[in-house]
């Protein structure tokens, strides 16, 4: 069995970080697992929490009045989950649930945010890692909504 620091140190959202920073975050880090059909996170509670998926597909939903749950994205494994424990004032923006069994690196928000406070390089490489997370997502999104409202 892979132990998390495997998992961490094998990911491609930690390449050619630091491994003082990449230890300093793995003291953050345990592992959980979600079935098929569970809730991750919901929209509008505290933020507590950022993922790295190890096994399993997550969709990111919106609710939106008069039609309930939409689907904004699918999180694959290898990809990570979670930017809103970063940024003030720590609410999930999307909801997200599991689509079929998920094993996954969980990372505590309030753990990292104190380790950013006294170590301001490693805030700074985090908020650039989910920098670029968050454009892939916003571009992903855009070519969604391109595909959804495209005069066909």
């Amino acid at each position: 069995m892979l132990t998390i620091e495997d998992i961490v140190n094998g990911h491609p959202f930690f390449t050619d970080m630091q491994r003082a920073h990449v230890d300093e975050l793995i003291e953050c880090a345990g592992y959980v697992r979600y079935q098929e059909g569970e809730t991750i996170f919901r929209e509008g509670e505290q933020a507590n929490r950022f993922y790295l998926i190890g096994r399993g597909r997550i969709s990111l939903d919106i609710h939106v009045p008069h039609r309930g749950i939409v689907p904004v994205l699918t999180i694959n494994e290898g990809d990570v989950l979670g930017w809103s424990w970063l940024f003030p004032p720590y609410i999930w923006q999307f909801s997200a649930r599991a689509l079929e069994q998920t094993q996954a690196v969980a990372f505590d928000a309030r753990c990292l945010r104190e380790k950013c406070q006294q170590d301001h390089e490693l805030g700074y490489e985090l908020m650039k890692r989910f920098a670029s997370v968050m454009t892939q997502r916003l571009q992903a999104a855009r070519m969604q909504l391109l595909d959804v409202y495209s005069l066909k």
